[in-house]
């Protein structure tokens, strides 16, 4: 979704607590989808916001093409009205740092209150974002917690319990090269998706 008409859907809507869940979703699972809702839930946020990644600042993986992955996401998130896609920073270009798109959120609603989400094993690395202290004043941070990365400061963020699932998309990436079905880790038409074009051989 373009940001004017997202703009426009959440005045609509009268939204103000909103979670923002980014990342290269390459692909999408089912582990992304249970920690959004887990963190609205617990959180009583009003909606959760899928931003896909143009390019990541701290992974290597390859990338498949931009469009798959906004369509994955789509796909994921399609009938929950809680959940939307935004592509800004798809549509911005370049390397993708979660500050510039707290910047443009905050820029365009003042008033509403922003929970960034991210897993704990990435809330141990998290002084090495880039101006991760403007990141804490542009939005609150939520760390899913996961029992093999424990969250060494609380008073930093705020820690969520999450119902833990080992899947990653570098694991279903490496099933599929190796043959393996992954039809139960992903989402069912995301699922179908991937194997119609045959992404990840």
């Amino acid at each position: 979704m373009e940001m004017a008409k997202f703009e426009s859907e959440l005045k609509m809507e009268k939204i103000k607590r909103v979670g923002i869940l980014g990342g290269t979703f390459n692909p999408p699972h089912i582990g992304h989808i249970i920690l959004a809702q887990e963190v609205l839930n617990k959180l009583n946020l009003d909606k959760i916001l899928f931003i896909p990644a143009n390019i990541p600042p701290h992974k290597n993986a390859s990338l498949i093409e931009a469009k798959h992955r906004l369509k994955m996401v789509k796909l994921s998130i399609e009938g929950n009205k809680n959940f939307s896609l935004l592509d800004c920073e798809i549509k911005r270009g370049g390397v993708s740092y979660t500050v510039d798109t707290l910047r443009e959120l905050r820029k365009i609603f003042p008033s509403y209150e922003f929970y960034l989400i991210i897993g704990s094993d990435l809330a141990k690395d998290f002084n090495t974002w880039k101006d991760y202290q403007e990141i804490m004043k542009l939005a609150k941070v939520v760390v899913g917690k996961r029992k093999e990365f424990p969250l060494e400061d609380n008073n930093k963020f705020i820690p969520v319990d999450i119902l833990e699932i080992g899947i990653s998309s570098s694991l279903i990436r490496d099933w599929i090269k190796r043959g393996w079905c992954v039809r139960y880790l992903l989402l069912p038409k995301v699922f179908d998706y991937i194997v119609k074009r045959k992404l990840y051989l």
